[in-house]
């Protein structure tokens, strides 16, 4: 028995998906190349086993147990840490038993897929996770687990990754970034400039943040002077381990490119914590358009993550922190929000700057006629929320009659869980092949020129977008 159908997300009309399956065929092992995302450097570095099933598919993912806590499971039962260092579940078959009592809340969704790639395709499960089979599965998993190729860099290279980048705050010292490359192991991990906590005056410790990236800069940073000296410094030293980005998550996509004197007031206002909200965010949005031009010097692609409402719940970031499941989508305006930061460099051919979003309806709207006109803006894909089949195909139909498929930069798994990246890929190229294989049904794509789409889609657009 198996846990995947082989046509999966194929169109469900024969001789369309006939062309779907031929152009998937040409695609489904190319190299993956995963641009942006959170796994941690620190499995690469030390190449430990991980530890059980439930520290590799529950606990860490945030996809996986806010499905679970909206069912009113505590976070607590799934061993996600508390802040302040209280109880929660230490047993791994306790949190995994938990896990597939209510593996049938997933039904549809695009964990279910997910976890079902993983669970066959890296563990050889041919069982659906059930009450029945949790106790079968978790040792089968926990089995392999034990063996050395199951180590992150054995999976790094049977899950055909060509390069992968994970994401660090700009205070983060890359420890783990230097211990791999001082290893001398191949694979291509490279780190992502985020410099949130310290462009942020809402960020908690703001201006102590700020004080110790000039500390290890070597700049005065609570001069403004000083301030972007020191965000260039780090920004070098970041692509000196291999970064080819930045990346942004601002609540909202407002940028600013306002007068020296201005700018430096505000900074100064955020030191001393002083802003209003609307300062905040006007300093916020500056700072955009200097990482902007800081990009048009040392070439980094700016990503702009924005649109969340992050951390919700106060009770939960009171306890939890940040990242465990209450960021939720908000109303994004791009058009009014972003031409600063495209009058400034929205001309610049040399520039890429990344926009992703999480309000669906600014897709044809806002963000396909923007990409579909300035050379410096490309579209990012589906991203937490909408990386499913439906958001992926509608990401597609939006997008695609204006921007076309260039102005678009292929996909992003954007995950912390290791064992989904796959997965996700696979999906993701599924879905790009269904839709192209319309295209082909309907005579608005030749036959012949398909299969050069669906490569670029899934590897060449990635490659060539974040400079791999």
């Amino acid at each position: 028995m198996a846990l995947l159908n082989e046509d999966r997300l194929f169109p469900v009309e024969p001789a369309v998906r006939d062309i779907a399956r031929s152009l998937y065929q040409d695609v489904q092992s190319l190299p993956i190349i995963s641009p942006h995302g959170h796994t941690d450097p620190q499995w690469f570095a030390e190449n430990n086993a991980f530890p059980d099933p439930a520290k590799l598919f529950v606990t860490p993912d945030h996809y996986v147990f806010r499905m679970l806590n909206s069912q009113g499971i505590p976070l607590e039962a799934l061993g996600v840490p508390r802040m302040d260092g209280g109880e929660t579940e230490q047993d791994p078959r306790k949190i995994w038993r938990l896990f597939a009592d209510n593996y049938h809340l997933f039904r549809g969704t695009p964990s279910r897929i997910w976890v079902d790639h993983a669970l066959q395709k890296v563990f050889g499960v041919t069982q659906r996770l059930s009450t029945q089979t949790a106790d079968e599965i978790y040792d089968q998993v926990a089995d392999c687990l034990t063996q050395d190729a199951y180590r992150p860099r054995a999976l790094f290279e049977r899950f055909y990754i060509e390069a992968i980048s994970t994401t660090e705050s700009a205070i983060d010292d890359l420890r783990w970034h230097k211990m791999i490359r001082k290893s001398g192991w191949s694979g291509n991990v490279v780190t992502a400039y985020r410099p949130d906590a310290v462009v942020d005056p809402d960020f908690e410790g703001f201006a102590g943040n700020v004080e110790k990236m000039g500390e290890m800069a070597g700049e005065n940073a609570t001069t403004w002077a000083g301030y972007l000296a020191a965000h260039r410094n780090r920004r070098a030293f970041f692509k000196s381990f291999g970064a080819t980005s930045s990346d942004h998550g601002h609540p909202n996509a407002r940028t600013e490119d306002l007068p020296t004197d201005v700018a430096a007031a505000l900074f100064d206002k955020a030191l001393r914590g002083a802003c209003t909200p609307d300062e905040a965010d006007a300093f916020r949005g500056h700072m955009l358009t200097e990482m902007a031009r800081m990009s048009l010097d040392d070439g980094l692609v700016l990503q702009i993550h924005p649109g969340s409402f992050r951390n919700h719940s106060d009770a939960v970031m009171a306890q939890f922190g940040r990242d465990k499941g209450y960021d939720i989508p908000t109303r994004t305006d791009y058009v009014h929000a972003l031409k600063p930061l495209l009058d400034a460099v929205g001309q610049e051919p040399s520039m890429s700057i990344i926009v992703f979003t999480l309000d669906e309806t600014s897709i044809a709207r806002e963000l396909a006629p923007l990409a579909g006109v300035y050379p410096a803006l490309k579209l990012g894909p589906p991203w937490w929320f909408h990386d499913s089949a439906e958001g992926m195909r509608r990401f597609r139909e939006t997008a695609t009659e204006t921007a076309g498929f260039y102005n678009t930069v292929g996909f992003n798994d954007d995950t912390r869980a290791f064992c989904s990246i796959p997965a996700r890929h696979d999906v993701a190229r599924r879905v790009d092949c269904a839709f192209l294989a319309t295209l082909v049904a309907t005579g608005r794509l030749d036959l012949d020129e398909a299969p050069d789409v669906a490569h670029d889609l899934a590897y060449g657009l990635a490659k060539k977008a974040y400079k791999f």
